[in-house]
């Protein structure tokens, strides 16, 4: 997301991408943590590690941190801390002049409102794989990946994938019958029917 363009408000969008990623964490059990996830680099315990640093990312923007010297995978999976982490946030988001001021993350500087959006993708994606990795429903908000979509289309389009510092795979073609969720994860390059139960396919 450049400079130039400042997308709609992401705040409640984070926020309910959020709350259902912080609903999935507290019903992970121990002997999950071991088990593989649709994104490749994560087993459920460091994709739960990674979904509370990226959520201590969101939180630090406000104040101005350059993210990109934080780390990538928290040390610990801990859905309290991860709940804590986020009411942070959304309270240093709420001030309006967060949305344009420029901020540095990963993929370059952008308004706030761009940044969040990258975050809200990032916890809807990954709240995608951390539910059906763990057999928890992971449609659960669909308007929110329904407007996350649009923005990813918009923002991370097909075209970019080749480039090897773009870190989303190749487009998948959704599966009929994908609901908003597993289509926003297909966009971020998920072979998603690997790990859709055949009977809800």
């Amino acid at each position: 997301m450049n400079a130039q363009t400042t997308p709609p408000d992401p705040r409640p969008v984070f926020a309910a991408a959020t709350t259902w990623v912080t609903e999935l964490l507290s019903a992970v059990t121990a002997d999950q943590f071991a088990a593989p996830t649709p994104c490749d680099d994560f087993d459920v315990r460091t994709l739960g590690a990674h979904l509370l640093a990226t959520a201590q990312r969101a939180a630090a923007l406000p104040a101005g941190v350059d993210v990109r010297s934080m780390p990538f995978i928290a040390d610990r999976f801990d859905a309290q801390e991860y709940a804590a982490v986020v009411a942070r946030a959304l309270e240093l988001w709420s001030d309006d002049a967060t949305l344009t001021a420029p901020v540095q993350v990963p993929w370059g500087e952008v308004p706030g409102a761009g940044a969040l959006w990258g975050y809200a993708n990032e916890s809807l994606v990954h709240g995608w794989d951390l539910a059906v990795a763990t057999g928890q429903p992971s449609e659960a908000v669909p308007k929110a990946a329904a407007a996350t979509l649009a923005i990813a289309r918009q923002f991370i389009p097909a075209e970019i994938r080749e480039d090897p510092n773009v870190p989303f795979g190749v487009v998948v073609e959704p599966r009929a019958g994908a609901g908003p969720t597993e289509t926003l994860a297909n966009w971020s390059g998920r072979r998603s029917a690997a790990w859709i139960p055949a009977a809800t396919r």
